[in-house]
């Protein structure tokens, strides 16, 4: 502690140029921390997106995520209703959500389009997309309703021309490689906040698509978990009761949420590195012209027996202080910004392929913090080591003479 307060008096000695080198530590670590932030906000929403849209284990055929099928639901599962009971009484699982992938045409009588359809549970699968899909007008489908009700995109809904109550027809391949159609009624129109999949959205009540099909098999089974860091555990203990079926992680499925995570490494992870080597010419400028001023003052602490590393220590600490003054600040500065932009509402304009913003928030991860706080301190103490070592290794007379 004494060495401390003797370090933060050599500090204070020239407290313009001090507090500058923390106001830039402080500046550079609050946009590491913000950026970091900003990052792992991004990643814990497109997490969330992509395990409420596909379900955090998802089961299928032992072919089911091969994509070959010659007939829809070739490769389904027949068992779909025993096999969820299983997997729902494990203690982690939230729920199970059995789904038919199915794809055609959609015609308003003068009008037709290519759709993209999911068979659903109404009363889990609803439920489980929370704020990912958002209801325009209507509501789900009901599963016991008097003719087979479905929830299309806005997008769709347009180019159909259709409202809530509006009738449609949907024109599919059956399992047994005939066209067949049914009258559907429109319930809902929702959005996922994509365009092009709104272009294409057709949610139907499972019973509906499997007679549509012609068959009682599901195409997969979607796990939701309790909380997402079980999604391994869970994944294991199913392969382990069911060996013979297809299991897959939403990380296994997240294309895009593994090429955002990727592109945005890369480019926060090289902000970081400027900001980082800012810090560190900051550093080495303030300690370099402090160890310039005090040579003669170095000399004369060898001449009465000072070791040199001992110099070099005094001065690691100097640098000790003055990057661990100006990370603390820039943790305050980086947690203020994380607290107001909770309450400020500041959206942000949507990203390229969706059709709706996002609110601008910073996640708080204490790891983040303390890691950059650490990395500050060292190398504020090897600037300090660089520019004092070779001040404190010259010869006393040379040191004493220095002008």
């Amino acid at each position: 502690m004494k060495w401390l307060m003797f370090a933060w008096k050599n500090v204070m000695r020239n407290r313009r140029r001090s507090l500058t080198a923390m106001l830039i530590t402080a500046l550079g670590t609050a946009a590491v921390l913000a950026s970091g932030g900003f990052a792992l906000y991004t990643y814990e929403s497109l997490e969330e997106m992509t395990a409420r849209d596909s379900g955090h284990v998802v089961v299928a055929h032992a072919r089911g995520f091969e994509g070959e099928e010659d007939v829809p639901l070739q490769h389904g599962l027949a068992d779909a209703t025993a096999l969820a009971e299983k997997f729902a009484a494990l203690p982690e699982v939230r729920a199970v959500a059995p789904r038919v992938q199915f794809s055609g045409l959609i015609s308003n009588g003068d009008k037709s389009s290519v759709f993209v359809g999911s068979g659903v549970v109404p009363e889990i699968d609803f439920r489980l997309r929370g704020p990912q899909m958002s209801f325009i007008a209507g509501q789900p489908p009901a599963t016991n309703a008097p003719a087979p009700e479905v929830v299309i995109g806005n997008e769709l809904a347009r180019v159909m021309k259709a409202k809530v109550g509006s009738s449609l027809t949907l024109l599919a391949t059956t399992t047994e490689g005939n066209l067949n159609a049914v009258d559907v009624i429109v319930s809902g129109i929702a959005s996922v906040g994509v365009s092009d999949i709104d272009k294409r959205l057709v949610l139907a009540d499972l019973a509906s698509v499997q007679k549509l099909l012609l068959s009682d098999k599901v195409g997969t089974l979607a796990i939701y978990l309790k909380e997402t860091a079980d999604t391994g555990v869970v994944a294991a203990r199913v392969r382990e009761m069911q060996p013979g079926l297809a299991v897959k992680t939403w990380s296994d499925l997240a294309v895009f949420y593994t090429a955002v995570r990727a592109l945005y490494n890369r480019i926060f992870g090289i902000l970081g590195v400027i900001m980082i080597c800012i810090v560190l010419f900051a550093m080495s400028n303030t300690l370099g012209m402090a160890v310039v001023e005090r040579t003669r003052e170095i000399g004369t602490l060898r001449a009465i027996g000072t070791l040199p590393s001992e110099i070099v220590r005094n001065f690691v600490l100097e640098g000790m202080v003055i990057g661990g003054s100006g990370a603390t600040a820039g943790m305050l500065l980086a947690g203020i910004a994380t607290f107001v932009l909770l309450f400020a509402g500041i959206e942000m304009p949507p990203p390229p392929g969706r059709s709706a913003g996002y609110p601008l928030f910073l996640s708080f991860s204490p790891l983040l913090y303390v890691g950059v706080t650490l990395v500050v301190v060292v190398l504020a103490a090897g600037a300090a080591w660089l520019v004092s070592s070779r001040a404190a290794n010259k010869a006393v007379t040379e040191a004493l003479a220095h002008v």
